[in-house]
């Protein structure tokens, strides 16, 4: 305990005394650029009805019966990818700084679902959805610098909390099917194909960040630092919105490849169900899920209302290297 006191004296000494001595020269500002790596894999959210499963079957044209030849999980993180960094610092002291950072980070794309159903005994595709997720965030990490102050090379320790401000995963599924015309010989086929784009927006939250590097001089007022930052930041799903949707269905005689008949529907023909989603923690008698499907629309217990669905996480930190330089003032 009194260990502790002592440390927690010195720290406080050393923090009033670069505040007593404050002068010009102690404001600093860095850039930096980095990527980051996954640690913590988890398992992706599902993709509205879709679960995270890469998943291939096959189709017995004649009785319509489904046989399962493969299924895996798919797992990842959304913490892997490019970060871009402008800092404003301020020296308390020789050895103490404290330091605000606002951040850009573009995560890479993740494969969160894929389902191929292929004709028995044939390459052919009877039915696909495959979905891609990345997420765009901006954040802001205030932290505070502890250093032993060398000249020359100089390494440091920062730890701090970080905020997201903005941010949003993006995902895009295709998909397509083929399926039999009711009323209409074997060799007339409808053909659909969806193309379709969402945003989910994340509840406010909080995450941890630390980072060891170094810095070392270029010039009088300019330094290049490295360091190797670690971040923990899980987010939750708040909405969801449909922001793109393309739906093409062709009637086709597949024995010459002519088209029958076309329709089409469009982001301006889904319902507000479909089109926004609302998460929540429980789903129950009076949450609005769905109750059928007529073609390719999905029908709700209110169709004019948002749906509900169940929170999802994600986590958008990682370990990684930024590479920047510090110029002071």
């Amino acid at each position: 305990m009194k260990r502790k006191h002592l440390l927690f004296s010195a720290l406080l000494v050393l923090a009033c005394t670069g505040m007593a001595q404050a002068q010009s020269g102690k404001f600093y500002m860095k850039a930096a650029g980095g990527y980051f790596f996954s640690v913590s894999n988890g398992q992706f959210p599902d993709v509205g009805p879709y679960p995270p499963r890469d998943i291939r079957n096959s189709v017995n044209p004649g009785t319509g019966a489904t046989t399962t030849i493969s299924e895996k999980v798919l797992t990842g993180s959304y913490g892997e990818g490019a970060r871009g960094g402008l800092t404003f610092g301020y020296n308390l002291n020789r050895y103490m700084a404290v330091e605000g950072t606002f951040n850009y980070f573009h995560s890479k794309k993740n494969l969160m679902t894929r389902n191929i159903t292929t004709v028995e005994n044939s390459t052919t595709v009877a039915g696909s959805v495959e979905s891609y997720g990345h997420v765009n965030a901006i954040d802001f990490a205030p932290s505070l610098v502890i250093s032993p102050g060398f000249e020359k090379l100089n390494p440091y320790v920062r730890f701090g909390v970080v905020v997201p401000l903005w941010g949003r995963l993006f995902i895009e599924t295709d998909a397509s099917r083929m399926s039999a015309v009711p009323g209409q010989p074997a060799f007339i086929m409808a053909q659909t194909a969806i193309h379709r784009k969402e945003e989910i927006e994340p509840s406010p939250t909080i995450g941890f960040q630390g980072a060891l590097g170094a810095t070392y001089p270029l010039g009088k007022r300019l330094d290049i630092f490295l360091e190797t930052e670690y971040r923990n930041v899980p987010v939750k799903g708040k909405s969801k919105e449909v922001t793109e949707y393309d739906e093409v269905t062709n009637v086709v005689n597949t024995t010459n490849g002519q088209v029958i008949s076309t329709q089409q529907r469009g982001l301006n023909d889904l319902s507000t169900a479909e089109r926004h989603t609302d998460y929540v923690t429980t789903l129950d008698q009076n949450s609005n899920t769905p109750t059928g499907t007529t073609g390719t629309k999905t029908n709700y217990k209110n169709d004019n209302a948002p749906a509900n669905d169940l929170k999802s996480y994600i986590n958008i930190g990682g370990l990684g290297v930024n590479l920047g330089v510090r110029v002071r003032f």
